[in-house]
């Protein structure tokens, strides 16, 4: 047991550097809704926060990428305003929107940016 404390109290400390990306847990809409998903991107202050759509066994497909000091998203191919957007409540916190949920929005969304990543699920 204290072999096993010490080694996860070593791991810890190594990776203690990291910056850590948070955002919030699971969330469920039904048809119609619109659904914001916040993404903090802890440390990181001079970085876009970059938002991604997988597809449960697909290969992530790159939404928007948005920087604090941009008036709008730069989007991915498919993927569009007013459908996608993205705000920013400071330098570190960001804020997917996504409109009219259809069932093709189920998805993992994760954000990123360099230095984090997290994801979120959302489901119809």
């Amino acid at each position: 047991m204290l072999g096993t404390l010490c080694t996860l109290i070593t791991a810890l400390t190594c990776v203690s550097g990291v910056t850590v990306v948070t955002q919030k847990p699971v969330v469920a809409v039904t048809t119609g809704e619109t659904v914001s998903i916040d993404c903090n991107l802890g440390t990181v202050t001079n970085s876009a926060a970059r938002w991604y759509k997988q597809i449960p066994g697909g290969v992530p497909q790159y939404v928007l990428r948005f920087y604090h000091g941009n008036s709008s998203p730069t989007y991915g191919t498919g993927f569009s305003s007013p459908k996608f957007t993205s705000t920013h409540q400071s330098t570190t916190d960001y804020r997917l929107t996504i409109k009219n949920i259809e069932e093709g929005d189920s998805a993992v969304y994760h954000c990123n940016t360099w230095g984090g990543s997290v994801d979120q699920y959302v489901s119809q």
